[in-house]
């Protein structure tokens, strides 16, 4: 019995990595997903599974970047902005707005979408003093901000006006960390 399920789980991860690959090549779009989605439950369970899995993508390459406080906030927007994601947040960002109505499977994505974010960066200790109540926040508030930025890029293409945007956020992070705020990214 254990020689099957654990078969099915490593089929699964096979057909999730193959998946999240053909999404980042440039999108599953409305291809047939027949043959794999029983694997996932649905269609709808596979997209679910994708999302969770290029979120914990994003996490753990948080956790690899070695740079100063400063470039933190700029190497992850460099990552999450990358057009060959887009197609990426696209689901996520669709997926996202089900699941904030409630719609199953995608309802199971939160709170965890916001949640695993703040955990991550605050026990990094990428938001200043992890004991501070405003640490959680301040993480929240750059979430947030990223997020919406990726909206508007994936929406409208319109990099040279988000990254501006971006760039904007920046500055005022800088000023933030100087009154010994702490960083913050997202």
């Amino acid at each position: 019995m254990y020689r099957m399920v654990h078969s099915r789980t490593v089929r699964r991860q096979e057909l999730l990595d193959a998946v999240v690959t053909e999404l980042q090549r440039g999108g599953i779009g409305d291809r047939s997903l027949r043959d794999i989605i029983h694997h996932f439950g649905s269609r709808d369970g596979l997209f679910t599974d994708v999302v969770r899995r290029v979120e914990e993508d994003q996490r753990r390459f948080l956790e690899t970047l070695d740079a100063p406080p400063e470039q933190m906030a700029l190497a992850m927007w460099q990552r999450l902005s990358d057009p060959q994601l887009w197609p990426a947040e696209r689901l996520f960002f669709e997926c996202y707005a089900r699941a904030s109505r409630g719609e199953e499977p995608y309802a199971s994505l939160l709170p965890g979408l916001v949640d695993d974010w703040l955990d991550r960066v605050v026990a990094l200790g990428h938001a200043g003093d992890s004991t501070d109540p405003g640490s959680r926040a301040r993480v929240r508030l750059s979430l947030a901000l990223v997020r919406g930025l990726l909206l508007d890029l994936v929406g409208t293409e319109d990099r040279e006006g988000v990254d501006a945007a971006f760039e904007q956020y920046r500055a005022l992070e800088a000023i933030a960390m100087e009154r010994n705020a702490g960083p913050v990214e997202g």
